[in-house]
């Protein structure tokens, strides 16, 4: 009888969740080669075919799905089971802020995943601007900023992940010629001041056509081919990719959960740790 592989499965899930296997290979540590040669196993040893690969990423079968519902089932009782074996529980609430810009698509269920393994941990969160998060006021316990090459982190923060910044647009979008270039933005943004920065040092043409409070409003005016615009790997949606028309380079993105607090409790420093393994 065949036995789950659980390092499999964890694969296949993150395959899943970022949409391709070169976009789960910094997370997963492992190079795309490797990661194609576990989910090759894994549909060897079950006998069907899970995921339906093309140019634009991966996407689970019907017998995909119904293994990455379970998928996830399994890997979540396997972490319940490991803390429980050592004794580790964590309860107590927490209030936590976090950047919009960070697996926007994924938050939901890293944070759903997080309480069934913690089920007294009481977590309050806000999506909000990394500037603000950046001020460390007394809003929240434990923040979770973006920052780029040219903004300057804090000492002793933990890196959570690091992302390439990039230049979108919707599939197939070119711009009016004869125009500036248009742009999209976010209201009092540090990624947006940037991309503007960039395209003003590199004297290309552009103006703001459309502005938003958030990635989510960001997302859609994408999709609908409303212009440009200047995201981290994981906040592109579908239907959105890298527009390559010899624009000016783009930095790296660091996500990274801020410095503890004098006399932080041991609760926000366990925790702290934990959402570090969690949010890889």
């Amino acid at each position: 009888m065949y036995h789950f592989d659980l390092a499999q499965l964890h694969v296949y899930v993150s395959v899943c969740d970022a949409g391709s296997i070169s976009a789960a290979a910094p997370a997963l540590c492992r190079s795309t080669s490797a990661i194609s040669e576990q989910l090759r196993k894994l549909e060897d040893a079950i006998g069907v075919v899970l995921l339906i690969r093309g140019k634009q990423g991966v996407c689970p079968t019907p017998a995909g799905e119904r293994l990455l519902r379970h998928a996830r089932q399994f890997l979540t009782l396997g972490e319940r089971a490991l803390y429980d074996v050592r004794g580790t529980h964590f309860e107590g609430e927490i209030r936590l802020a976090i950047t919009d810009y960070f697996r926007p698509d994924d938050m939901a269920g890293l944070l759903k995943k997080l309480r069934e393994c913690h089920p007294r941990l009481r977590l309050h969160v806000v999506t909000t601007k990394s500037l603000d998060i950046d001020q460390a006021n007394d809003s929240f316990d434990i923040g979770l900023a973006m920052h780029f090459n040219e903004r300057a982190s804090p000492s002793n923060a933990l890196e959570v992940r690091r992302e390439p910044l990039q230049w979108v647009a919707a599939a197939g979008w070119t711009p009016e010629p004869g125009r500036p270039l248009p742009l999209l933005a976010i209201n009092d943004c540090g990624l947006s001041e940037y991309s503007c920065q960039v395209l003003e040092r590199g004297r290309v043409g552009y103006e703001i056509v459309y502005s938003t409070s958030g990635v989510a409003g960001l997302q859609s005016a994408l999709r609908a081919g409303l212009g440009i615009a200047c995201l981290n790997a994981s906040a592109i949606p579908l239907g959105v990719e890298p527009y390559r028309a010899g624009l000016p380079a783009l930095a790296q993105a660091k996500f990274l959960l801020l410095p503890p607090r004098k006399e932080e409790s041991a609760l926000v420093e366990n925790v702290r740790r934990l959402l570090l393994d969690h949010l890889v």
